[in-house]
């Protein structure tokens, strides 16, 4: 009911609900990394609330997952299992969801930004009177007493950040990028409550069936991989990919590329990583002829050991760089791609001397 004019709009009481749930996904009982990155995350946001984290892992057999949410940050985890849900589908995980949601009353919900994690938040927040904040880059919490999430993602055009928030109502939801935030240490020494949800979704409640899983051949995942060798316009054309190609495989790893390679035809668009394409945290990534724009460095950053490879040494790149080269990159690549199959096979000539 409307306020009337001229007194006061009254806010809903939120006071009840305190806590941040994470969705734990899993596929064939393997945890996808963007949930302990969540609960990575998640936790800095807890602790600035002074509120417990939680998790939810939801499948068939998955108690080691539960077990796991804890050594990764959780306080407390509900498990639901069955053999109705070993496969993810919309209504029942959403069923799952939403109730425990209406019963826990957390305050903010995360989900991964994969294609199980958008359908099933998106599933979730029509049902419940708030908002989503879709393809976050940016998490954190205002202390109390505002408690506000504060979402960030891409905005008009990818020419800037928009930080968003859901002032009137909770929880508050929102889907973040895989390979953004960072992962706590697993401590196997932590311990937490794991908390048993009973399944009571029968087979015959369920509309849709799944007759076969074809999973989809050659496809890159860049967020995770350890190792990116990336390529930028200073490669001068598609041949370049070849070569940075070649070390990616020597060093056991992926390559990728910056948008303008993309847009021009060079490579695909699931090479992409920055802004509109993916965002990444290797161990080791290797940015070879990339100028350093910021509609690409947003998307790789994060990593742990950046290698800048530029003719320019004003080139942004090195400003983010550990270790900078400044010469030619068909020289540079090449001469590593030779040290790189040295190392390998110094290292095999070793392991065969020791099993001799």
């Amino acid at each position: 009911m409307p306020a009337k004019k001229g007194t006061k709009e009254q806010m809903p009481d939120w006071s009840q609900y305190r806590g941040i749930l994470v969705f734990v996904e899993q596929r064939n009982r393997v945890p996808k990394s963007v949930s302990w990155q969540l609960l990575g995350i998640g936790k800095k946001m807890a602790t600035k609330l002074k509120a417990p984290l939680i998790a939810l892992v939801i499948g068939d057999q998955v108690g080691e997952i539960a077990q796991e949410a804890i050594y990764y940050g959780a306080d407390r985890v509900y498990l639901c299992e069955g053999p109705e849900l070993k496969d993810y589908r919309t209504y029942p995980y959403s069923r799952i969801t939403l109730n425990l949601i209406r019963e826990c009353k957390p305050e903010i919900c995360l989900f991964g930004a994969t294609a199980t994690g958008r359908d099933l938040a998106g599933a979730i927040a029509t049902h419940l009177p708030t908002g989503l904040t879709a393809d976050t880059t940016q998490l954190d919490v205002e202390p109390p007493p505002s408690r506000l999430l504060l979402a960030s993602r891409p905005a008009f055009s990818e020419k800037m950040m928009a930080t968003i928030l859901c002032k009137k109502y909770r929880p508050q939801m929102a889907t973040a990028r895989a390979g953004v935030f960072e992962a706590l240490p697993r401590d196997p020494s932590r311990t937490g409550e794991i908390i048993r949800i009973k399944n009571e979704i029968r087979e015959s409640e369920i509309a849709t069936k799944i007759i076969e899983f074809i999973e989809e051949k050659g496809k890159v995942h860049l967020e995770e991989a350890d190792v990116i060798v990336a390529g930028g316009r200073g490669l001068g054309g598609p041949e370049g990919f070849k070569l940075l190609k070649e070390l990616a495989q020597e060093l056991g790893g992926e390559i990728g590329a910056t948008r303008p390679c993309v847009d021009v035809g060079w490579i695909s668009h699931d090479y992409q990583i920055g802004q509109t394409g993916a965002t990444v945290r290797p161990k080791l990534f290797i940015a070879a002829g990339i100028s350093g724009a910021v509609q690409h460095t947003v998307g790789m950053q994060n990593s742990e050991v950046i290698v800048a490879i530029n003719k320019d040494p004003d080139a942004p790149i090195f400003q983010i760089a550990h270790y900078g080269i400044v010469g030619d990159l068909f020289q540079i690549i090449p001469a590593l791609i030779r040290e790189a199959k040295k190392r390998k096979a110094a290292k095999q000539h070793g392991a065969s001397l020791f099993r001799s």
